[in-house]
């Protein structure tokens, strides 16, 4: 197993599934790796990967910061020692909205690193507005370099997930974290989360439903997160072994509770239980 190093902090991140996801693939023989809700990417980050990975996510602004980082680090990192940390400074950043693409992506990072509990979070002007963190410390620029290194033999792009069944063929392995809602009500049919400025419809659900069916059909693997709902359940149980986890939820808002929450992993790795999964 590889050091988990995802260099930023994601809602809905999935660092804690890291060790399930290394039970369930460690006697799988695969090809090449796709994730296309990237988010964080701590799956990605965590494996030692012997071939291609193909990165993608619909935020443009995340996309292009790994891209940055894996092809103009020395800049970036440059930038972002230009920057300051206290309130005032952060807030002058926060309201910049900078053309060159270098300095987008060292925006991005230092926005991630001092926000308040790293969310993602943007207005209906598409204005980034989460407030200061008042987060002590510095970047760990050597962690940077290390993912740069990692990040070589991915390609990564911004587009939308129906887009990566192009690059899916038999035995890659297909990782997929659908943004969605980690309320423990299973009767709450909001099944999205507050930070993501476009919402994951039950029409979205469906249309992972069919990628999978994609996967199915071309023999490649896959491991699916997603909430714990009647309706998720009745998408997706015919599709592979349904498991359930209970986990701690770290990310909320004003009105957020934090505790245990339960959430469903799907996968047609052949051999995966629950018990092999925990």
């Amino acid at each position: 197993m590889a050091k988990n190093t995802s260099f930023i902090r994601w809602a809905g991140g999935k660092a804690w599934f890291v060790p399930a996801v290394h039970d369930m693939i460690q006697n799988l023989q695969f090809n090449n790796y796709i994730e296309p809700f990237m988010g964080g990417a701590s799956i990605f980050f965590s494996l030692d990967l012997p071939n291609k990975a193909y990165l993608s996510d619909i935020n443009g602004e995340l996309a292009n910061t790994f891209i940055q980082i894996r092809d103009n680090l020395d800049l970036v990192t440059e930038k972002l020692k230009e920057y300051k940390s206290d309130k005032e400074s952060y807030y002058e950043i926060r309201k910049q909205d900078p053309v060159s693409l270098i300095e987008q992506a060292a925006r991005f990072l230092y926005l991630n690193f001092y926000s308040f509990n790293g969310i993602y979070r943007v207005n209906s002007r598409g204005k980034f507005n989460v407030p200061y963190g008042r987060r002590s410390g510095e970047f760990n620029y050597d962690r940077l370099e290390r993912i740069r290194d990692k990040l070589q033999i991915a390609e990564i792009a911004e587009r939308d997930f129906g887009a990566c069944r192009e690059y899916i063929h038999e035995r890659d392995l297909v990782f997929l974290d659908p943004p969605y809602a980690v309320s423990s009500k299973s009767s709450d049919n909001n099944m999205f989360i507050a930070y993501n400025p476009t919402l994951f419809s039950l029409d979205d659900q469906q249309r992972l439903a069919n990628l999978i069916d994609y996967i199915n059909d071309v023999h490649a693997y896959f491991i699916l997160t997603n909430a714990h709902h009647p309706e998720i359940s009745k998408i997706f149980k015919d599709k592979g072994e349904m498991l359930e986890y209970d986990r701690t939820c770290n990310i909320g808002g004003k009105s957020a509770k934090r505790g245990k929450v339960q959430e469903y992993i799907f996968t047609n790795i052949p051999g995966v239980t629950r018990k092999e999964a925990e």
